[in-house]
């Protein structure tokens, strides 16, 4: 039984294609079960923040994986991957059809392939490289790179730095590129379904989708994660520093900046079917992508 997958850009409709898509497989006699592949909707207390399912939307399809990771815990791609095997697998063994769906590029790869993914950093490695690159700014911590490393990195990208000087000084090599991430070949057979949309209509959907977040309380739950000592993991949430300032047209160009590197993500997948979703219907849609 072929897994499914389901990924593309932030509140391009995902979730509603996918329960759709339940629906009619239900229809003809199967069983099916969606596993998450969302980095932050793994996290208990950002269920709207992240755009988990509903509690609606839960009735009309099971998902595994949501909301199980508490709010003060790190969680990384690794520990994800093992999970999302073992979900995967029971649920073929059970006779259920897995359907994989969120927009985490690497945590979609995660799920369906075996990778070749770091170990996550302890806390202690990570406290030093952040006090380290607010003491002594990224371009001193670019320049104590190993040179093949240094040469594939901008000396401001501050992130990319931390987490090459993290790894360095575990002493641990990290990938030099993205080939062992982006290998057609998969655990399981799996169809790969990419959902995209004409960019107009996206980014009126991302601003729709922030401003009902707001209404819905996002700002009041990332002020309780805040003060319950969120982990630097579940801080990446997209909007969680904008909410806690207040500006959420911040959070609206900071999901549209995401909506981008999402489809480039998707350009890379190897054997990915992209379906355009503009004007459409999840049912209509959902027809399209019956196996």
């Amino acid at each position: 039984m072929d897994v499914v997958t389901i990924f593309g850009p932030t509140a391009v409709g995902k979730t509603g294609v996918a329960i759709e898509l339940a629906e009619r497989l239900r229809a003809r006699g199967e069983d099916p079960v969606a596993i998450n592949c969302d980095s932050i909707q793994v996290y208990e207390g950002l269920e709207v923040l992240s755009g988990s399912a509903t509690v609606e939307e839960l009735d009309r399809l099971e998902h595994r994986l949501l909301s199980f990771v508490a709010i003060d815990g790190e969680f990384s791609a690794g520990q994800f991957a093992q999970l999302a095997h073992d979900e995967i697998d029971s649920a073929i063994a059970a006779g259920r059809r897995p359907i994989v769906v969120g927009g985490t590029g690497l945590y979609l790869r995660a799920a369906v392939a075996e990778l070749d993914l770091r170990p996550p950093v302890p806390s202690e490695v990570r406290a030093e490289v952040e006090s380290d690159l607010a003491d002594r700014g990224p371009e001193a911590l670019h320049e104590e790179l190993d040179p093949d490393l240094a040469s594939g990195v901008h000396p401001n990208d501050r992130k990319r730095i931390a987490r090459l000087t993290e790894l360095q000084r575990m002493g641990i090599a990290p990938h030099l590129d993205s080939e062992g991430l982006w290998t057609e070949r998969t655990r399981r057979p799996t169809s790969l379904i990419g959902i995209v949309c004409d960019r107009e209509e996206l980014d009126a959907r991302i601003d729709a989708r922030v401003e009902a977040m707001v209404a819905a309380g996002a700002a009041g739950e990332v002020r309780a994660a805040n003060a319950a000592g969120a982990s630097e993991t579940a801080r990446k949430a997209l909007g969680f520093d904008e909410l806690l300032a207040g500006d959420v047209e911040a959070m609206k160009r900071r999901t549209r900046n995401l909506a981008k590197r999402q489809l480039t993500w998707m350009r890379k997948l190897a054997g990915v079917q992209v379906i355009d979703v503009t004007g459409r219907d999840p049912d209509a849609v959902a027809v399209e992508l019956l196996p």
